[in-house]
């Protein structure tokens, strides 16, 4: 289900896209194509398929990791890594392939783009970036933001972290994000430009909303503490993988031992030295072979780390809400105050404390003309209060309405994505334990022979 995002003027409409050389080659031509036929696909055709065009003709990835050198903003030397990014149209209109069109990208550079995205789709689950650093890894493993296993990994996640944003029915069309993978040079000018910055909620305002607001949304509040067992558990789940993987570490490091004592033995025994050296060659290659499987299981954790992160993507949407409400809250409160301030007025009777009536006191009344100006003064403001107020309101209602429709999008998202995580780290776990079988059983028939 396609959705209208918040601020209308920064939707990217795909027929205006300007293509990448002639009109009908490259990203822009696959993009406006397609787009065009978007609208006129059923509505009841899932999203994750027929909405999002994107997918369907362009292909995305991030192929290539770099370590380079440059000047910060500082003006001080410093050590980065660049990431290629290649887009290109699945088939050409005459259906010939089309050139692949490429540039570089830092990680900086995608926090920027999510940034941007988070502020001005605060009713969407923007999906997160890779971690920066590497966290809850086995000992043995570097936490080196720099180590070559560690950069290929978040090249994956930043290559799911594009595909994400292409497949979402919203996102995929934001210009901003045709730009971030078409536009190499004066990108960050363009997004700098639409004042995104501005528009971010402070933080102390959020805090402020999340302990004040009065009439808070249970649904939503659900979401929040919904968002923190997710993190609570899956942070649970990788500490004690990390555990495991480091006594898993242990264990098969201990067959290396085993290999240099039957290696050793054999050599002054005669008749069963064959047999004692084939059994400690089998006990070597098993003691090897731990690096290669944590590696490829820290593949599977950084699946569900993606999922760690998501936590903080749900608590936005829901710090949002809050804010939306208190504002909400505050302009019913501040029309119902002026309400009461003008049938005072009208009346001539005062309820409530003010300064106002007590310098009138103080001080002596104030003329009817003067009353029937501020009356007329009262009035307007109420006019405008109670518009506020409706615009207010018809705008949480279309916040609550377009958040769900995300949520339940995203729920889809992560049962089928966990799920296959899940089984896939199951069947990993059991090939490595008939391995270790397979092992003990080699040598068996090793020591039979002897």
């Amino acid at each position: 289900m396609e959705q209208a995002p918040p601020d209308p003027e920064r939707q990217l409409q795909p027929a205006p896209l300007e293509p990448l050389g002639c009109p009908d080659a490259g990203l822009g031509a696959a993009v406006s194509k397609e787009a065009a036929g978007a609208g006129e696909e059923d509505s009841g055709v899932d999203t994750m398929t027929h909405n999002n065009f994107w997918l369907k003709k362009i292909e995305i990835s991030v192929s290539e990791a770099e370590k380079r050198t440059g000047r910060n903003a500082m003006n001080m030397q410093e050590t980065y890594t660049a990431y290629l990014i290649e887009t290109r149209s699945v088939e050409h209109t005459d259906g010939q392939s089309v050139l692949t069109d490429s540039l570089w990208r830092r990680y900086s550079e995608f926090e920027l783009l999510r940034n941007y995205l988070l502020v001005y789709y605060p009713h969407i689950v923007v999906p997160p970036l890779p971690e920066k650093r590497a966290e809850f890894v086995w000992h043995k493993l570097s936490a080196d933001n720099m180590d070559p296993d560690f950069v290929e990994r978040r090249r994956i996640g930043l290559e799911n972290f594009l595909l994400r944003i292409a497949s979402h029915p919203i996102l995929c069309r934001d210009k901003i994000f045709y730009l971030f993978l078409t536009q190499e040079g004066n990108w960050k000018e363009t997004v700098n430009e639409t004042g995104f910055q501005l528009k971010a909620d402070s933080r102390l305002k959020a805090l402020n909303a999340t302990f004040r607001v009065k009439n808070p949304d249970k649904r939503f509040t659900d979401l929040k503490h919904y968002s923190d067992e997710l993190q609570s558990v899956i942070s649970h789940l990788l500490r004690v993988r990390a555990r495991v993987a480091d006594r898993l570490y242990g264990v098969y490091k201990v067959h290396g031992n085993y290999g240099r004592v039957f290696s050793e033995w054999s050599a002054i025994e005669k008749e069963m030295g064959d047999g004692l050296q084939s059994a400690g060659h089998h006990m070597d290659v098993y003691a090897s072979s731990i690096d290669d499987i944590l590696e490829d299981e820290e593949h599977y954790a950084d699946q569900l780390k993606e999922y760690l992160f998501y936590a903080e993507a749900l608590r936005a949407v829901c710090r949002k809400h809050e804010l939306m409400q208190y504002d909400l809250e505050m302009a019913a409160q501040d029309l119902a105050s002026k309400k009461q301030q003008c049938e005072e007025l009208a009346t001539g009777t005062v309820r409530t404390f003010s300064l106002k009536g007590m310098t009138t006191k103080l001080f002596g009344q104030e003329t009817p003309e003067q009353r029937e100006a501020r009356i007329k003064v009262l009035e307007e403001q109420i006019n405008e209060g109670e518009q506020q107020l409706k615009s207010k309101n018809l705008e949480g209602r279309e916040f609550v309405k377009n958040a769900w429709a995300d949520i339940e999008r995203f729920k889809e998202q992560k049962n089928r994505d966990l799920k296959e995580a899940l089984i896939s780290y199951a069947v990993m776990q059991i090939s490595m334990c008939k391995k270790g079988i397979q092992v003990w059983t080699n040598a068996k028939e090793c020591f039979s022979k002897m």
